[in-house]
């Protein structure tokens, strides 16, 4: 399966989302979701919506997962390119690491945030912060 994946925060921390959407091998779309995290900095949102693709793959039953995100320091901190120094982002690491083990084989791509696929992710966690802003 290949994901997509985007979070983002209004502030820094701030009001935060993350959205992704799964497509098939065959490139057929699969899922699509987003959630309201609550207060969080852009990079916690970013794990957090890695979290949540990988968790929503494994209940599809995905053996493998190509992981896209536009986030250069989150890509780089799970491929081992950058180590992991703050320990808020140490445990969302962790938590990733944890969930790779229901795989046999996840990548991760960094991605321009010109990508058709980070694009709509993007715009759906813009849409959850609105929604949420109106209340």
């Amino acid at each position: 399966m290949k994901v997509y994946s985007d979070g983002g925060a209004r502030g820094n921390p701030g009001p935060s989302a993350a959205a992704f959407l799964i497509f098939s091998e065959s490139g057929e779309a699969i899922k699509a979701e987003w959630r309201f995290l609550g207060r969080r900095t852009n990079n916690q949102a970013e794990y957090e919506a890695i979290i949540a693709a990988l968790e929503s793959a494994a209940r599809l039953g995905a053996d493998e997962v190509e992981c896209n995100l536009d986030s250069e320091l989150v890509g780089k901190h799970l491929t081992g390119e950058y180590r992991v120094k703050n320990p808020g982002l140490k445990t969302l690491w962790n938590k990733v690491q944890e969930l790779k083990r229901c795989f046999k084989h996840v990548t991760f791509i960094n991605v321009p945030r010109t990508n058709k696929f980070i694009k709509e992710a993007d715009k759906l966690v813009n849409e959850c912060l609105d929604q949420q802003a109106k209340y």
